[in-house]
């Protein structure tokens, strides 16, 4: 195993949201969204330190309840057309005006609330122990795009080719899709590709049932009976 790395958890949330209001600090099962997220990264075996980026006065008191660092958001990277990436920069860069650098970057998106510290070990271990640019959590698809269509003309015209429509399911190629729950890479690599999608990125692959996205009422409706699922499960 490499040496220890210092891994910094980097949570983007800015106040403004189209689909759900205030949906960062919206209640779900009893607790803000974003403390899931926090907690989770606490609990990690690899995160040195936990940070939230955001413009919000409100979800930064809550998540500093939660023991997160808060990070003061410019107005600029708080727009709707404002790129994560940018967010992660400039986190960066406010981490060493403080002298602190860190080897690792972990960018946890709030809206991944059943994303747990196990997953982040997890994916922080094929970090760590890998050569790869980067690693970032996926699913496999639910429905494959060996079956989707475009419309051309007002005909439905096949994205890949006629004859995967003749095949099973099981038989057609599996496809992974990034389901925004983790991303880590090195500030060096996150700065020179402006991303996390280089070459060489390493995939962690997650249940589907653990790679809810919360964008809409209905996802949260979802995560909330996925929940009291587990709660009886336990």
């Amino acid at each position: 195993m490499k040496k220890r790395l210092k891994v910094v958890a980097i949570i983007p949330a800015r106040g403004g949201s189209k689909g759900v209001p205030r949906k960062n600090i919206r209640v779900l099962a009893g607790k803000p969204l974003i403390a899931y997220t926090i907690e989770a990264a606490k609990k990690s075996r690899y995160i040195d330190h936990v940070a939230v980026s955001t413009d919000d006065e409100e979800i930064a008191m809550i998540s500093e309840g939660y023991g997160a660092e808060i990070i003061k958001r410019p107005k600029e990277y708080a727009t709707d057309h404002s790129l994560t990436i940018d967010v992660i920069l400039h986190a960066i860069d406010e981490f060493k005006k403080h002298g602190y650098i860190p080897d690792g970057i972990a960018t946890l998106q709030p809206t991944s609330p059943l994303r747990t510290s196990g997953d982040i070990d997890a994916a922080s271990e094929i970090f760590i122990n890998s050569d790869c640019t980067s690693v970032i959590s996926v699913c496999e698809t639910k429905h494959s795009p060996y079956w989707m269509f475009t419309i051309e003309n007002g005909y439905l015209n096949p994205l890949f080719d006629r004859d995967n429509f003749n095949m099973r399911r099981q038989d057609l190629k599996k496809i992974y899709q990034p389901n925004g729950a983790i991303y880590m890479s090195t500030p060096k690599n996150l700065k020179k590709f402006h991303g996390f999608y280089p070459n060489e990125i390493l995939p962690y692959i997650m249940k589907q049932e653990n790679s809810v996205d919360i964008d809409t009422h209905l996802d949260l409706k979802l995560v909330e009976l996925l929940m009291g699922v587990s709660e009886c499960k336990e």
